[in-house]
């Protein structure tokens, strides 16, 4: 009798998983809050939210900031650097027992589905785009005639791919923004002859390790160092140094896979699932398309500008997703027009190719409803006093290193760089004072050991980026744990130096 071979679980079952360890924690660990503070820019006025008692206002002023021990300037609420609730230090209180059930497993996932409309509308978009631009043979032509130019080059295609990716990362925090950039580059590196993994490792391990060293993204390391009180540009040269580590190591490292994978294909830790993987984005043979005409350039010209637009839009306009789903589907438009298909098969391939990507779009869904049980069960707070109570007396060194675990830990419980910027930087940021170290070298530890979880964390973006590229998730973590000692060797080596030259 033949034994049925093990097939690891696909992202959904992952999540599901995960959704009832989520719903257990809330009956074992102990419910916790912190007093949290939003500004009313209304009213000028701060708002204090603690646990069943009634809001109380107070002036918006310096003097109320430190008051309640918050050391950050008036001007990052005022002027909508920081827009998220505030972890008031020393408030964190037990609470009574607010444990999930079942029924709360199904809600939180349609509750999270809700809250990620924005972003299921934009891949929703950016699938119906591909697919229009995809029937009018515009991907196959140009793939092949990039086919026949890279030869003996290939892996300057991911070289160039993977810095683009880094740098988006470290100045602009490209997240969930690189979804859009899998469609079209996976038949490109298809094409010349490489494999799912090397298409995530150029996008999304190239875009998360510079934003894992981030240097002036607003959504990390700015608004982190707001809630720390200190200007972001304090321990940025270490940052660039990090990333500039990073982003080697990154290359370092797809290189040597890329060439085993093309000496070998067999050698692929997806081999496994390469029929679908090829099956979604194999559009031709090496060598072999359709006419690149002019026609076929134009509209890949417009596909191409949309990223750029996206990421100025997101820099200098503070775009968020339904304005970027605005111009895609603007740009989308615009392709129909001058495509010369009819409206029957505009429509069929919008559509289809919308539909190809709703299975992704309810993953992101579904890791939000892990989020939503582990709020609402009051155990996110009491994870954090725990872990701040636990490095609060170490000595320098010990203590960088342990907040650099303690925000690896805290990554797993909260995946948005945003929102644990802002839940724990007013905790753990004046720590550092009390063993005398600056407050930046904590800022680096968050952003650090934060990111070093979220390549693995499935209540992350990892599994998005999995379910679109049919990788199975613990090929994932063969391919990516290398990557993650090396980000916390690094991250380790910076912090004790920092340590050293204050100390």
């Amino acid at each position: 009798m033949n034994k049925k071979k093990f097939k690891f679980p696909t992202a959904f079952t992952i999540l599901f998983i995960i959704m009832i360890i989520a719903v257990s924690l809330t009956w074992i660990i102990p419910a916790g809050a912190y007093s949290k503070l939003t500004y009313d820019k209304k009213d000028n006025m701060f708002i204090i939210h603690t646990y069943k008692e009634a809001d109380r206002k107070l002036p918006a002023t310096d003097t109320t900031l430190r008051d309640l021990n918050i050391n950050i300037n008036l001007s990052s609420f005022t002027e909508g650097k920081i827009r998220k609730a505030i972890a008031i230090p020393g408030s964190y209180q037990r609470v009574e027992q607010n444990p999930k059930g079942i029924m709360d497993i199904t809600e939180s996932m349609v509750y999270g589905t809700i809250e990620a409309a924005d972003i299921m509308v934009f891949i929703f978009v950016l699938g119906g785009m591909i697919g229009v631009i995809n029937k009018t043979g515009s991907f196959a032509a140009g793939l092949s005639a990039l086919a026949q130019k890279s030869k003996g080059k290939e892996f300057s295609i991911v070289f160039m791919v993977a810095i683009l990716m880094a740098l988006g990362g470290t100045t602009c925090g490209i997240e969930e923004e690189a979804v859009a950039f899998y469609p079209i580059l996976a038949p490109v590196f298809i094409a010349i002859g490489y494999d799912a993994i090397v298409t995530v490792g150029a996008i999304f391990l190239a875009a998360s390790i510079g934003t894992a060293f981030s240097t002036i993204n607003p959504f990390s390391v700015v608004i982190a160092s707001n809630a720390a009180g200190i200007p972001f540009t304090e321990g940025i040269a270490f940052r660039i140094i990090g990333f500039v580590l990073g982003t080697a190591m990154v290359i370092l490292y797809l290189y040597w896979y890329a060439k085993k994978v093309k000496a070998n294909p067999e050698f692929s830790y997806a081999w496994d699932a390469r029929h679908a993987f090829l099956k979604a984005y194999k559009d031709t043979k090496q060598g072999e398309g359709p006419e690149f005409t002019l026609r076929r350039k134009l509209v890949l010209t417009l596909f191409c500008a949309g990223f750029p637009i996206m990421i100025w839009g997101v820099m200098a306009g503070g775009w968020w997703f339904p304005t970027m789903a605005a111009s895609f589907l603007t740009i989308t438009i615009i392709i129909m027009f001058m495509s010369k298909l009819t409206e029957e098969e505009i429509v069929s391939s919008f559509t289809e190719g919308a539909a190809s990507l709703v299975g992704v779009s309810l993953i992101i869904g579904l890791a939000r409803g892990v989020n939503i049980v582990l709020e609402q069960g009051m155990v996110s707070d009491t994870i954090l006093a725990t872990l701040s109570e636990v490095v609060a007396e170490m000595p320098a060194s010990t203590f960088i290193i342990g907040q650099l675990f303690v925000f690896f830990i805290l990554g797993l419980f909260v995946p948005s760089s945003s929102g644990l910027a802002v839940l724990a930087m007013p905790i753990m940021a004046p720590l550092a004072d009390t063993v005398g170290i600056p407050r930046d070298i904590v800022v680096s530890a968050y952003n650090w050991g934060q990111y070093a979880m979220l390549f693995l964390a499935p209540t992350g973006l990892i599994l998005v980026t999995l379910q679109m590229l049919y990788i199975p998730f613990n090929k994932w973590v063969k391919f990516i744990l290398p990557m993650v000692a090396g980000l916390l060797i690094i991250a380790s080596i910076l912090l004790l130096i920092q340590v050293h030259l204050y100390a």
